[in-house]
C-alpha cells in the first residue's frame, strides 16, 4: 500500500509539473485568458492530448484565440432565442446521479437553417451547462431525442462544425451521450460520420431503445428515474416550456460577468487533483483522447460504432466501450469550486 502511495504521489507530481511547463509556453496571459487557465483547466488539456506537453499547449493556445475572437461567455440569451424556441437544445433542472448537467437534444425540433447559428447555440449551451456544474464535477451528460427525426435534418456539415467546437475547445467536458431510439436510417449517416469524431468522443456514445431493456439499464444506472422526463423513459410529466426556460436563462447569464471579473483571480489558481481526490468521479473519465481529425486526418482509426443489428444480446454499452487498456491514462479528473448563484455554480468554469 505504501508503494502504492509513493507511485501515486510521483505520479501526481509528475502531472503538476507538466502544468507547470504548460503554463510557462502560454508566457504571460492577463484578464479572461488568465482566469481560463487554471490548474485545472489546462490539467484537462493535458489529459485531452494524453500529458504532451507540446500537444497540450498547442491545443489550449487555439482555444484561448477562439474564446478571444467568439466570446463565448459574452453570449446572451436574447442572441440565441430564436434557435431555443422548439427546445431542440435545453439543459434540464436536474441532474445525473453523479451530479452532471444534463443537456436535452432533440434535432427532430430543428427550426433554423443557418449552421453558424445553430453552433453558438450549442456554445451557449455548453457555457451554461459548465456554469451549473455542482461542486466537484467538470462534466455533462447529453440525452439526445430522436423523436420526430427524419432525413431532413441530417448535416455532415453540422456534425463536423460541432465536433470541431466540442473536441477542440470543450475537451473532458462529455461524460456521456445517450442517443435515445435512433431510426435504422440513422445507421448509414453514423458511419459517415463517426470518423469525424476521436476515439474517446465515440466510446462516450451509447445507443439506448426504448425497446430493449438491456440498453435501457444504461439510463436508469445513470439518471434518478423520478426526475427523468418520460420521454427518455422517466416519471417526471414535465415537458419543454420556451417562457419558462428563458427566465431561467436570463437569471444564469447574469452570473456570468461577475465570474469574469477581476474580483475572481484566485480561481486561476485553483489546484488539480487526481481521481481519488476527486469528491466526484465519472466513469467515463481516463480514456486516452486522439488528436482532432483537423490536426491529425492521418489517425486510421475507424472503429465502428453503428447502432446495427438490435437484436443481439450485447448492450450498446458494451459495443462502444474502450476497446483494450492501452487507450486508457494513468490520471484523469479536476476538480471545480462552486460560485455563488442557485448553490451549484462550480469554480472551475475556466474550461470544459
Amino acid at each position: 500500500m505504501a508503494n502504492g502511495h509513493g507511485k501515486e504521489a510521483a505520479l501526481y507530481e509528475e502531472h503538476m509539473s507538466k502544468i507547470g511547463k504548460v503554463r510557462t509556453q502560454l508566457g504571460q496571459l492577463s484578464g479572461k485568458s488568465a482566469l481560463y487557465c487554471s490548474d485545472a483547466s489546462i490539467a484537462r488539456y493535458l489529459i485531452a492530448r494524453n500529458w504532451d506537453v507540446k500537444k497540450a499547449t498547442k491545443m489550449l493556445k487555439k482555444t484561448l484565440k477562439w474564446r478571444s475572437e467568439y466570446k463565448p461567455d459574452e453570449i446572451r440569451w436574447d442572441d440565441i432565442s430564436d434557435e431555443a424556441v422548439t427546445g431542440k437544445i435545453y439543459r434540464t433542472d436536474y441532474f445525473d446521479k453523479s451530479g452532471r448537467s444534463i443537456l436535452v437534444m432533440r434535432p427532430g425540433c430543428q427550426n433554423t437553417k443557418n449552421s453558424h447559428g445553430q453552433v453558438k447555440y450549442l456554445v451557449y449551451c455548453m457555457e451554461n451547462a459548465i456554469l451549473n456544474l455542482p461542486h466537484g464535477q467538470d462534466q455533462m451528460v447529453w440525452l439526445i431525442d430522436f423523436a420526430g427525426f427524419n432525413l431532413g435534418n441530417l448535416s455532415i456539415h453540422v456534425t463536423k462544425l460541432t465536433a470541431d467546437v466540442l473536441q477542440g475547445h470543450y475537451p473532458e467536458r462529455l461524460g456521456v451521450a445517450i442517443l435515445f431510439n435512433a431510426p435504422k436510417f440513422f445507421e448509414p449517416f453514423w458511419k459517415m460520420a463517426s470518423p469525424l469524431l476521436e476515439r474517446k468522443t465515440r466510446n462516450k456514445v451509447k445507443f439506448v431503445y426504448s425497446d430493449r431493456p438491456d440498453t435501457m439499464k444504461i439510463v436508469e444506472d445513470l439518471f434518478n428515474m423520478d426526475e427523468l422526463e418520460c420521454a427518455f423513459g422517466g416519471k417526471n410529466p414535465a415537458t419543454f416550456n420556451i417562457n419558462d426556460y428563458a427566465v431561467r436563462m436570463r437569471e444564469d447569464d447574469k452570473k456570468m460577468p461577475s465570474f469574469w471579473s477581476p474580483e475572481n483571480s484566485a480561481l486561476a489558481s485553483e489546484p488539480y487533483l487526481m481521481s481519488n481526490q476527486k469528491p466526484r468521479e465519472s466513469s467515463s473519465m481516463g480514456v486516452k483522447t486522439e488528436e482532432t481529425e483537423s490536426e491529425k486526418r492521418e489517425d486510421a482509426d475507424t472503429t465502428d460504432t453503428t447502432p446495427e443489428n438490435r437484436e443481439e444480446s450485447d448492450t450498446e454499452s458494451e459495443k462502444e466501450g474502450p476497446k483494450d487498456e492501452e487507450t486508457r491514462t494513468e490520471s484523469t479528473t479536476v476538480e471545480q469550486k462552486s460560485l455563488p448563484g442557485e448553490g451549484t455554480a462550480p469554480a472551475d468554469k475556466s474550461g470544459p
